[in-house]
């Protein structure tokens, strides 16, 4: 199976309950696939999978937490008994918590840690084996332009993005020789709940303006998939920027650490 072969396909998308996963589910049940949504609000995802039904499309509910690896695996034995088979996985479920590292509390940063990478892990874990034993299948992990370009009041959350990023790319060179795509995407700017006022207050002036929808998100994502790339920024425009810091990272970073602390009041705090 390709990228663009959806139809009677199976794919489980994890973060199902709002922004990025929602809109992905929605993008790939509109091309044929069933999804299996996965998230731990069960009403949002009952919600989804009634829209995506009433639009002519097939989807279930499997409510829990991706950072539970037992539950995990009960439910991708779920997703599996259900539609017999599993084409895809996308993982999506994430947070983002903008904060100094001085003020993260531990239990902060062991959550960010159990969601944003061993979540992915989990999840793509469980579902390998069946995925290898076929010989095709996609993973489309969900990293973040953090990752690519760390700033201040976000670190932890750029390194669970990195350990993504890193992963997904190990993973790839892993599982390409048995017909397996893996697929990392880094959305800078994407209009989701997680960037509620207090968290635009920390963010530089301007920042409102380069949000791009999560249902532009998601086109851009299943075609960067189509044409199985491995690793794609989204929107594709700031591709230069991650290339610019190759070339002078100690001078770029400076440049942006300036214009991210400038909207912190409480870094001399």
């Amino acid at each position: 199976m390709t990228a663009l072969e959806l139809r009677e396909s199976a794919v489980v998308v994890t973060g199902a309950s709002s922004g990025i996963g929602a809109a992905l589910a929605r993008a790939l049940a509109k091309r044929g696939a069933a999804v299996a949504l996965v998230a731990r609000r069960a009403e949002r995802l009952r919600a989804l999978a009634d829209e995506i039904a009433a639009a002519g499309g097939r989807a279930s509910v499997h409510p829990g937490d991706v950072a539970d690896a037992a539950h995990v695996e009960r439910s991708a034995e779920e997703v599996i008994y259900r539609y017999g088979r599993i084409d895809g996985l996308v993982n999506a479920a994430g947070f983002v918590h903008h904060g100094l590292v001085k003020d993260h509390p531990p239990s902060e940063v062991a959550r960010l840690v159990e969601v944003n990478l061993l979540g992915t892990l989990h999840w793509t874990q469980a579902l390998l084996p069946s995925l290898r034993a076929r010989g095709a299948g996609f993973i489309v992990n969900v990293s973040s332009f953090a990752a690519l370009i760390p700033q201040p009041d976000e670190a932890v959350y750029s390194a669970t993005k990195a350990a993504v990023t890193a992963f997904s790319l190990a993973l790839a060179s892993e599982v390409a020789p048995l017909g397996i795509h893996v697929l990392a995407v880094h959305p800078v700017l994407v209009e989701t709940e997680m960037f509620t006022s207090e968290v635009m207050a920390r963010m530089p002036k301007g920042s409102e303006k380069r949000f791009i929808s999560a249902g532009a998100f998601a086109q851009e994502t299943l075609a960067a998939l189509a044409r199985r790339e491995r690793s794609v920024v989204i929107p594709r425009s700031y591709r230069w920027v991650v290339r610019l810091r190759a070339l002078a990272p100690e001078r770029f970073d400076r440049i942006v650490a300036k214009t991210r602390l400038a909207a912190l009041s409480d870094v001399t705090r």
